[in-house]
């Protein structure tokens, strides 16, 4: 059993002697009467409030950044429900301050206020010994796989905007971007087939279709001698239009870890991992490795795709992005 398991078997233990430990150091302090019980209950509250409010301030600061920086959609209700206790502590000791008609700020909360944001700065200046989720997968995917189908190596692969040209010429139909389009579902499910994500019984509404895939890339890699890339080509069915083109597929590392995670009994480490935080963190610096690098920022498009919403429709969504990609892509013929 590793240490961390055995910590959180036994975490009332640990608050009960921190709480002993307090109350030993506390007839050090010349401000505090360990004989008047109420008063020492509401100073406990009183910090109880004040750090709750300190970490509700920094994680909103935090999430307002995410939304107007990186446009990440927030679930609020998923994160009323998992930050629910802590709001009820808080909740709780700020209605006992209130009840007692005690201030609610008072000088030692700037200095509290201060020791934190010290603290926490000087835990940023050291590079974490690990890193989250998603972030490392993101990371792996673009130099594990992005950088080998989407570059021209200058000797046996093209090019990933030569490979779609090859393949407009070979087939006689035209691709209006010509970009890979990968989608992140939101549950990190992952269909072996796109034309899953349509939605049945509803010829009314655009759909997906699976074509002959773009020509294989072959290399050596890391000892594995001619390794099989393969790009995915499909079609939309758009009722009364033409079908548009687009070399599509979804993210792999996310979908191996969701079979993961149907298998918890398997990997208990990953038993609280938090689905919506590693995808958010998978498309962020995804997002911003692809914006960096010179070889691959014009060749490659990520899409979000809520899978969990039955309104949506990937073969609309990706629409959409062309759409917004490309506004005169109806004109686009084959050169």
């Amino acid at each position: 059993m590793s240490f961390y398991k055995n910590y959180f078997t036994h975490k009332y233990h640990y608050i009960l002697f921190v709480l002993i430990l307090a109350f030993y150091l506390l007839p050090g302090s010349g401000n505090v009467n360990v004989h008047d019980t109420q008063k020492l209950l509401t100073t406990v509250v009183r910090y109880i409030f004040y750090l709750f409010f300190i970490r509700g301030s920094q994680a909103a600061i935090v999430l307002i950044y995410k939304i107007h920086y990186w446009n990440v959609t927030i679930d609020l209700q998923r994160i009323i429900q998992k930050h629910k206790t802590s709001m009820y502590i808080f909740g709780a000791s700020l209605a006992v301050l209130i009840y007692n008609r005690e201030s609610l700020f008072r000088e030692d909360f700037f200095f509290l206020f201060a020791a934190q944001f010290i603290e926490k700065y000087l835990n940023m200046e050291h590079s974490p010994t690990s890193i989250r989720y998603g972030i490392g997968m993101a990371c792996s995917f673009f130099e594990g796989y992005l950088t080998h189908v989407l570059p021209s190596d200058g000797a046996r692969f093209v090019g990933f905007a030569e490979n779609i040209a090859i393949y407009e010429a070979n087939q006689g139909v035209v691709f209006p971007v010509k970009k890979l389009f990968i989608i992140i579902t939101k549950s990190m499910y992952c269909p072996p087939d796109l034309k899953q994500f349509n939605k049945p019984n509803r010829t009314d509404l655009a759909r997906l279709e699976a074509c002959e895939s773009l020509s294989d890339v072959e290399k050596d890699v890391a000892g594995v001698k001619n390794r099989t890339y393969r790009n995915s080509a499909y079609k939309i069915h758009r009722p009364g239009s033409d079908p548009v083109y687009l070399a599509a597929e979804c993210a792999t590392p996310l979908h191996t870890l969701h079979l993961v995670l149907q298998k918890r009994a398997l990997f208990e480490e990953l038993k609280n991992i938090d689905v919506e935080e590693v995808v958010n963190d998978f498309c962020t610096m995804l997002r911003s490795i692809i914006s960096k690098s010179h070889d691959c920022h014009d060749k490659c498009e990520l899409v979000y795709f809520d899978n969990t919403n039955p309104d949506l429709n990937l073969a609309d969504v990706l629409l959409d992005k062309i759409r917004e990609l490309e506004p005169n892509f109806e004109n686009i013929r084959l050169q």
